[in-house]
């Protein structure tokens, strides 16, 4: 049935084989729609000659080799081998070139060096030595300002030694075990044991376990793993993998060194010991050079010499005089007193001076 209330079968006539197949189904409306699906590419639809499209996918490049590693790699396909070049050197060249002008020894010191003419030197005149009139006194400042004071000896700030007596109690205690004392511990208590008294009766050795287990009848469990059709073979192992027949192993040798040829040739004929230094030195004679020092000639008086130095003039000789520590008493000094350590002291005696 439609929206608006008519039946579409009713406004058409089927043909025979069509309303045999109308007559099968009680629906028949269902059976038309499903005709009418089967007519209406036939009838309105037609097949149009669209031309195939071209495929967008690249063509297949490799094929199968037909030998083990026939195909080259990538890096085979790129790789050019080419032919190492050695590089040009910079380096300049160790051969000495020679110059053709002759070497000169001139030097600016020598070229700008003007020798000036010293002058005569005077001779000075002799201080005449004039001996002191007053005898030497060999009173220093020291002695002078310091006459010494008498003073007390320097008391010792030890401790006197009262001495330890031998015999004497050595007393064991010391401030920690005058501080703390040792506390009365009380005794443990002794912790009182009943007596055992053994059950009356037989045991019963039956857990929770076996009084509520209940026993089932359970079969055996079968395996599902398949039974293995294993066949014995008496002939000997071949310890050959498929890796081993499809992969094996390459016959690879290890490239050479790339040596570079050497520029120099070697030397042939027997070595007879010459250095480079040896066969290109050439020996010079040796100038010695001018000194351009002035000359010191020795100063040479026409008088003759005197054997009188300054020492010999101006000594003048003293009386050896005795030491004053030798005396009991030095004379010229009056003994004042003796200090704890047995040093006297001496007190000089000054003149007095007189009364104009």
């Amino acid at each position: 049935m439609s929206k608006n209330g008519h039946d579409p079968c009713a406004q058409r006539t089927f043909a025979p084989s069509e309303v045999a197949i109308k007559n099968i189904s009680r629906n028949g409306c269902f059976l038309w729609y499903v005709k009418l699906l089967f007519s209406l590419p036939q009838d309105d639809y037609r097949a149009w000659d669209v031309p195939k499209s071209e495929l967008y996918k690249p063509e297949q490049s490799y094929y199968p080799p037909t030998v083990k590693f026939g195909n080259s790699t990538t890096f085979q396909d790129d790789f050019v081998p080419r032919k190492i070049q050695p590089r040009q050197s910079f380096k300049p060249s160790s051969v000495v070139e020679r110059s053709p002008v002759p070497f000169h020894a001139d030097t600016s010191h020598r070229l700008d060096y003007v020798p000036h003419q010293l002058d005569s030197k005077s001779p000075r005149p002799k201080e005449v030595y004039r001996p002191a009139k007053q005898p030497f006194d060999d009173l220093t400042t020291h002695r002078r300002d310091f006459q010494g004071l008498a003073g007390e000896s320097t008391k010792s700030c030890r401790p006197t030694d009262a001495g330890v007596t031998r015999h004497t109690r050595f007393e064991g205690s010391t401030e920690f075990r005058d501080s703390f004392q040792p506390w009365e511990i009380p005794p443990p208590r002794a912790r009182e044991v009943h007596a055992h008294i053994p059950p009356t009766g037989t045991m019963q050795l039956h857990s929770t376990s076996h009084l509520d287990y209940v026993p089932y009848q359970a079969r055996r469990v079968i395996p599902v793993r398949p039974i293995s059709h294993r066949r014995i073979n008496h002939l000997p192992f071949q310890g050959k993998s498929t890796t081993k027949e499809d992969f094996p192993a390459w016959e690879s040798c290890r490239p050479g060194l790339i040596k570079k040829q050497p520029q120099i040739p070697n030397p042939s004929g027997k070595f007879d010991g010459l250095s480079t230094f040896r066969c290109h030195y050439v020996p010079h004679a040796l100038i010695p050079t001018e000194s351009c020092k002035p000359s010191q000639a020795p100063f040479r008086s026409t008088g003759p010499l005197d054997a009188v130095t300054t020492y010999a003039a101006e000594f003048a000789p003293k009386q050896q005089e005795v030491c004053p520590a030798s005396y009991a008493c030095p004379p010229g000094h009056v003994f004042e007193n003796t200090n704890s350590q047995g040093h006297k002291f001496f007190r000089e005696i000054v003149p007095a001076a007189k009364a104009f």
